[in-house]
């Protein structure tokens, strides 16, 4: 039974209600990073996870997270979502031992959105991903961020699911 922990901005207020900074950021003009600049972002998210799921302090989180995504997910809030992630005792670190593999090719949207969906074949357990992250201040930060767990049978190729349940 997959395991599924979702969190994600809000969509961002029309322009005259939004305050100045959070939404100051323009569409992001930058071309799709490389394999290794994805796998990267992929990676250190999945490590701010677990260090927030280990010391239950969702803070750095969310502060590392785009100004969108801090004014919708306070830290006790980011507690509760990764709670169900966090009862699986799965190490997210163990995601830096493989490269990430992409259930949808890898993209930015009309809106200067990246978006990474995936997962880790890990065994028992594989890691699976959805990822939006935001060009601010002249780097990606995390947008929305769904991550899930699925058991791998033997024998079974460990190519992720479409995309992690739960999504919004």
């Amino acid at each position: 039974m997959p395991v599924t922990a979702s969190a994600q901005s809000a969509p961002a207020p029309a322009p005259e209600t939004a305050p100045p900074v959070a939404y100051s950021a323009p569409v992001s003009t930058q071309p799709l990073p490389d394999e290794l600049q994805r796998a990267r972002l992929i990676w250190t998210t999945m490590v701010a996870i677990q260090q927030a799921n280990e010391s239950g302090n969702y803070s750095v989180l969310r502060d590392i997270s785009s100004p969108a995504f801090q004014m919708v997910n306070d830290p006790s809030k980011l507690g509760q979502i990764f709670n169900g992630i966090r009862a699986t005792n799965i190490d997210l670190s163990n995601t830096l031992l493989l490269a990430p593999t992409y259930t949808r090719a890898p993209g930015i949207d009309n809106q200067g959105m990246m978006h990474l969906e995936g997962g880790f074949g890990l065994r028992p357990t594989a890691v699976l991903f959805s990822l939006t992250f935001q060009w601010v201040s002249n780097r990606w930060k995390l947008f929305g961020v769904s991550v899930g767990a699925r058991s791998i049978p033997s024998g079974v190729s460990p190519t992720p699911a479409a995309q992690p349940p739960g999504r919004k």
